[in-house]
């Protein structure tokens, strides 16, 4: 009785260390290997005329002060057919030899639009706009190996992609948007640019990205909605932006959180805070007030100890990479928001580049693994 009593004690443990072990999120990653810019604007700004300056008030190539800095990362996103011409697939690929030369990593963002996607609005591009579920898979499976393999064929194989950009509630709207929590449709074209990213090139990593960092119940909505439909993917993305998203304790949350319940990496695709609360041009600041978040005032100093504990509570929650949007956007006339209208539009961003007004660096920003 004694020995049956031990065997089922002992059974009873052994099922429960494997319970545990199960459920146990894994060891926080030690370092941030995603050191990260998205600097999508710089080839328009460079056209222009704009200049950069390093912390000794040297001219540079951005993309040599930004590795200075600490950057080991590019993000550039790509639209389909933007009026301007900026961030087309000519555009892309000819920066990306640019990146490579520098011995940075490359991530491509697909909008797969015209313009602007973001969790209030994805517009199909021109050219899908008649098309159903069915072709859009097609399209987008298309599309992305083409952008992919291209840049594969000229040596600058992307190191990562992105399906869509914020797609809290889905892509290529109304067809791709999730309604009634209904991911069946979205989850066929998340599937679509996987697939065709892999058939390009193995390597690849393929991420998922969302603007939920504010809200644990809205990321796992979504991401249980896609993993529920056999949705594959690498790396979860969100962005963060303090003003916008709350307290970095809810970031630090949704971080451990996504990481453990989905068992992938996490970065922060995108973050930035202002260094003035000014405004450098006639388009309103997508950004203002002296301190938009509390404890960090609208000042250089201010700018770099926010990005510093953004950072620090990425890499505390075990994330392992960090993107600040734009750095390199400072104002430049002709470089204006609307891809329809760059000249006659100012830019929102000024306040929030990592460079100032006439293009000098914010010398207390740094990404730091």
């Amino acid at each position: 009785m004694i020995g049956y009593r031990l065997r089922r004690l002992l059974l009873a443990l052994t099922t429960l260390v494997a319970a545990v072990s199960l459920n146990s999120a894994p060891a926080a990653a030690a370092t941030l290997s995603m050191r990260g810019a998205d600097i999508s604007s710089v080839q328009r700004s460079l056209d222009l005329g704009a200049k950069y300056y390093n912390a000794s008030g040297t001219a540079a190539d951005p993309l040599d002060i930004l590795a200075a800095a600490g950057v080991n990362y590019v993000r550039l996103r790509i639209w389909n057919n933007p009026p301007s011409g900026y961030n087309n697939k000519a555009k892309v690929l000819a920066y990306a030899r640019t990146v490579k030369a520098k011995g940075l990593r490359l991530m491509i963002d697909f909008h797969y639009s015209d313009t602007w996607a973001d969790p209030g609005k994805q517009y199909k591009p021109a050219a899908w706009a008649s098309h159903g579920i069915g072709q859009l898979q097609t399209d987008v499976y298309n599309y992305t190996y083409d952008i992919c393999n291209s840049l594969k064929a000229q040596g600058t194989t992307p190191d990562s992609v992105q399906i869509g950009n914020e797609i809290n509630v889905g892509m290529l709207w109304n067809d791709g948007r999730v309604v009634n929590n209904d991911f069946t449709n979205l989850s066929l074209l998340l599937k679509a640019g996987y697939n065709a990213t892999k058939a390009c090139n193995s390597g690849t990593q393929v991420i998922i990205h969302t603007a939920n960092a504010d809200n644990l119940d809205h990321a796992r909505w979504f991401y249980d909605g896609i993993r529920a439909k056999g949705v594959p993917w690498d790396i979860t993305a969100l962005s963060y932006y303090c003003m916008w998203h709350g307290s970095q304790s809810t970031l630090y949350n949704v971080i451990t959180d996504t990481r453990t319940r989905y068992g992938k990496p996490v970065i922060v695709a995108e973050t930035a805070y202002p260094f003035t609360s000014a405004n450098a041009d006639s388009e309103g600041n997508a950004i203002g007030g002296t301190a938009p978040c509390s404890g960090y005032p609208a000042t250089w100093a201010g700018q770099a100890t926010n990005f510093t504990h953004v950072q620090n509570t990425a890499r505390n929650a075990g994330a392992i990479g960090v993107f600040y949007w734009e750095p390199t956007w400072y104002a430049i006339a002709g470089n204006g928001w609307d891809p329809a209208n760059m000249n006659g539009t100012g830019n929102q961003w000024d306040n929030m580049a990592t460079f100032d007004w006439t293009g000098h660096v914010n010398p207390g920003i740094k990404w730091t693994p």
